[in-house]
């Protein structure tokens, strides 16, 4: 669980991945940035999941939880594409 930034990261926001663009079907792993606040439980921190559309700024993450498939709605603040 990610706590603190490091001291070189301290008060830093990327803009490239503040503004980022994601499309259907993309493998995205869930990062919190701790200098933003998070709407979502810290529970899905470092999960994987697959990006299913856009709300407004942000994108709806399908993840797999248990037997269960979730959804929810994240900044692309906190979201980093996995290549695969």
């Amino acid at each position: 669980m990610l706590k603190r930034k490091r001291i070189r990261e301290k008060g830093k926001i990327k803009l490239s991945r503040y503004f980022q663009n994601l499309k259907e079907g993309d493998k995205v792993s869930i990062v919190r940035d701790l200098s933003v606040k998070a709407g979502f439980p810290k529970s899905i921190q470092g999960r994987t999941g697959e990006v299913e559309g856009k709300r407004g700024n942000c994108y709806i993450i399908k993840v797999k939880t248990g037997k269960a498939d979730k959804k929810f709605i994240i900044h692309p603040v906190h979201l980093k594409r996995v290549n695969s």
